[in-house]
């Protein structure tokens, strides 16, 4: 019994280590939700599914020897947020927020780029978990995705939130995907790869 409990725990630690802030990003979501009806809730949930999927899918295929992803390379995927925010500074209207991201693969696209550098700690994980022990994480996983999109749209209609995205969002919410995308940039290794 203790080594399923061990597997759940590791599991969780590892991916709260990793997906912690995915709370941000997805209380940002939700907060643009409320204020534009995009993107839906359901869609930021099954956004947030679809993006952690695709992390841990190639992870378990990197770990496989099946594809080969060049760590510094997947910091491009920075270029996701900083462009999202820089569209929201340049389309919002004076009296309404900023929608910065309205379907389920915007909401998709923005957690891969955010989790691109969760790659480097799955692939190690994976590669030493047998079949068994390996489902175990993935469910594990899926739970905890649930559990962060809970607080994330708890965080997102809380009075004081809601207050301060709807004096300052304009600028706010574009802002935190701008700082988002330059510190997966600035994180990953590929800006020395791109300058002379």
């Amino acid at each position: 019994m203790i080594e399923p409990l061990a597997a759940v725990a590791a599991a969780a630690g590892v991916f709260a280590a990793t997906n912690i802030d995915d709370i941000v990003v997805l209380t940002v979501f939700f907060v643009a939700s409320r204020g534009t009806g995009r993107p839906r809730p359901w869609q930021i949930v099954a956004g947030q599914y679809a993006g952690i999927g695709a992390l841990v899918g190639v992870a378990v295929v990197v770990a496989a020897g099946l594809l080969v992803v060049p760590d510094p390379w997947t910091g491009l995927l920075g270029l996701l947020p900083i462009g999202l925010g820089v569209r929201a500074l340049l389309t919002r209207g004076d009296d309404e927020p900023p929608a910065v991201v309205g379907s389920l693969l915007g909401v998709a696209g923005v957690t891969v780029a955010n989790g691109a550098d969760n790659i480097a700690v799955y692939v190690p994980v994976f590669r030493s978990l047998n079949p068994a022990t390996g489902l175990v994480w993935l469910l594990v996983f899926a739970v905890l995705v649930a559990i962060w999109c809970v607080v994330a749209a708890l965080l997102g209609s809380h009075p004081r939130v809601v207050s301060l995205v709807g004096r300052a969002g304009h600028w706010l919410v574009p802002a935190v995907f701008i700082a988002l995308g330059v510190v997966i940039l600035t994180t990953s290794g590929v800006l020395p790869h791109l300058l002379p």
